[in-house]
């Protein structure tokens, strides 16, 4: 088995003690983003697995898309990410 030589880590352990690795990133091509995808790319930026410009880049994702995830899940937690709950998070 060959790894392709990638830039920065494989893998990375976050503070809860779960391992999030490239592996569990979207595929390139994903055009429907439910929560759980929006979270895992925003948990992999912070954390250091992937920098921001490559999740721009590989998801062509806007700086505004993007830092509207990041807040939401700053400060409102993964559930702030779902559609359905958009509405009730923007009015607080």
């Amino acid at each position: 088995m060959f790894l392709k030589k990638i830039d920065g880590p494989r893998a990375v352990t976050l503070p809860d003690g779960s391992i999030i690795s490239r592996a569990d990133l979207p595929p390139a091509s994903t055009r429907r983003w439910v929560a759980s995808r929006k979270a895992i790319v925003v948990k992999a930026v912070a954390h250091g697995l992937i920098d921001r410009e490559e999740a721009l880049d590989r998801y062509a994702l806007s700086d505004e898309e993007f830092d509207s995830w990041h807040n939401a899940v700053e400060t409102h937690g993964i559930d702030a990410l779902k559609i359905t709950a958009l509405q009730k998070y923007r009015q607080l």
